[in-house]
């Protein structure tokens, strides 16, 4: 528990300085921020508005001061669009957007833990080479253009699965599925050659120490050896990859959800940028870095589980 709140205690200095970054994001902007939103045409009547409304004709800390408040309890202002709260428009966008990030990473999952554990456990033979292989194509192919060749082929020439779309799962589990499957496989498929490297390489430095070949000199089978001693001890640097992973896919599905017209959280921003919406831009920014600085937490609590000599304190020795 000691460890679980100083880590806490940790991201809070961050998140500090998260909020005030993204507060200050409108205040960077060149000339008046009410002026650039609502474009050289409004009236100095409507710029007043604006100005008031987003609290532009106080001293900069109290409008720091008043935004967190807001924040604090919930509230990230309203869409400059159509008047929306923010954090309505960000909950309606975040669900797709999550189920495209758990779904791509247990795609990515399922196609680097076999494969790096076969690398691995055959070093410099047909396996190790045919995956790493495999390994350097998933690496060099963007996720857009895989997502492309997928519409192309799996839906305008077979006509197995929708080209575009969204169908929420609690409407129609079958629908969402066929229509999910093509972008996590897409975004998937890139993540895993990434793993699929990592977990080779912590894999084989893992089989290189004292107990593993104390192991295997007892006779043990090598898959005995692998799943029930090394692999649990080489997931350290897997787990921090998983982490980032996951972290970039929140703000790298942009273009995947344009692509397959997923109405995710990525192409909400893109959205709100487009449109000026900054409100939108900054509630959904500070979201995210929410988010990050949850999953980097997530990753603390793990390595613990993993290794408990870090949880002690002892992660030097």
């Amino acid at each position: 528990m000691g460890f679980v709140i100083r880590r806490l205690l940790a991201a809070l200095p961050v998140l500090f300085l998260v909020s005030v970054m993204v507060f200050m994001m409108l205040h960077m902007l060149p000339g008046d921020p009410a002026t650039v939103i609502l474009g050289d045409e409004a009236t100095p009547e409507a710029i007043a508005a604006l100005r008031a409304e987003l609290g532009l004709d106080k001293p900069l800390l109290t409008q720091y001061l008043d935004w967190a408040s807001k924040v604090f309890h919930g509230n990230l202002g309203r869409s400059l669009l159509d008047r929306t709260p923010v954090t309505e428009l960000i909950l309606q966008r975040l669900p797709a957007t999550a189920e495209l990030i758990v779904g791509s990473f247990l795609v990515a999952l399922a196609i680097a833990l076999p494969s790096g554990i076969i690398a691995a456990s055959k070093p410099n033979r047909a396996a190790d080479h045919i995956g790493t292989a495999i390994s350097f194509i998933g690496m060099s192919i963007p996720h857009f253009w895989l997502g492309m060749m997928f519409i192309m082929f799996f839906a305008a020439r077979l006509g197995w699965f929708p080209a575009s779309g969204y169908v929420p799962f609690s409407v129609d589990p079958a629908a969402n599925l066929m229509a999910m499957i093509m972008p996590m496989v897409a975004t998937g498929f890139r993540e895993s050659a990434i793993l699929m490297r990592m977990i080779r390489s912590s894999l084989l430095e893992v089989m290189s120490l004292d107990y593993i070949r104390t192991a295997r000199a007892k006779g043990l089978p090598m898959r005995r050896v692998i799943l029930g001693h090394a692999l649990k001890n080489s997931l350290i640097p897997v787990v921090t990859a998983s982490g980032i992973m996951v972290a970039s896919l929140l703000g790298g599905l942009v273009i995947t959800e344009s692509i397959f017209s997923i109405p995710g959280y990525g192409k909400l921003i893109i959205d709100a940028i487009f449109s000026r919406d900054y409100t939108t831009v900054q509630g959904a920014i500070l979201i995210s870095a929410v988010i990050v600085v949850g999953i980097n937490f997530i990753v603390d609590v793990l390595y613990t589980l993993i290794d408990p000599r870090i949880k002690l304190g002892k992660e030097s020795n």
